[in-house]
């Protein structure tokens, strides 16, 4: 009997430690997705502050000016004048992360877009959008959308909702005038 009763008392001791309560540690409680509090220097100076744009739909797009998507200026371009007057605001943000394919310097950048693809749409200064390095925008990108939200290489696009949630993103080969791009545009418009 001794026997059978220690070894009921051990079963007794495992019911219990398998049963007791179990301190559950809350996550601390999440901050806002929206990334309107985020700011990039400006390609021509000043700032491009996101709060600017707020109750706007933005498409941030990781630009470079010696890639092969590189042509895609010319239909942001479009984008943005075709739906401003409805609340878009397309933002272009020069790296060099992907084949170090950006320009050195801002003055640079700047005449280029201008002069090749009249693009009159708010660019940044040359940021990091991929890495521990990362402007914080593309982190916050990363954070809500997942792998999806990563630039895999340049003109890569994201949308942000009016309410300054990242929405969805599109990878680089997708035209800025594309079907699905601008039904998304659209969708994010009417919110």
């Amino acid at each position: 009997m001794a026997k059978n009763a220690s070894t009921h008392i051990g079963f007794v001791a495992l019911l219990l430690i398998v049963t007791a309560p179990v301190q559950v540690f809350s996550k601390p409680a999440a901050q806002s997705s929206a990334v309107s509090d985020f700011s990039f220097p400006g390609l021509t100076g000043g700032n491009v502050r996101l709060a600017d744009y707020r109750g706007k739909v933005l498409l941030v797009v990781n630009t470079a000016s010696k890639c092969g998507y590189t042509p895609q200026y010319e239909g942001l371009q479009r984008l943005h004048d075709r739906f401003k007057a409805r609340g878009l605001v397309v933002i272009g943000v020069p790296s060099g992360d992907f084949g170090g394919q950006e320009l050195a310097s801002s003055k640079e950048i700047a005449r280029f877009c201008k002069l090749n693809y009249g693009v009159s749409f708010p660019m940044t200064a040359k940021q990091t959008v991929t890495g521990a390095k990362a402007h914080p925008f593309f982190v916050s990108a990363r954070a809500k959308l997942g792998a999806k939200g990563v630039p895999g290489w340049n003109f890569h696009k994201i949308i942000v909702g009016r309410d300054g949630v990242p929405i969805t993103a599109f990878p680089s080969a997708t035209d800025p005038n594309s079907t699905e791009l601008v039904r998304a545009i659209n969708n994010a418009l009417t919110r």
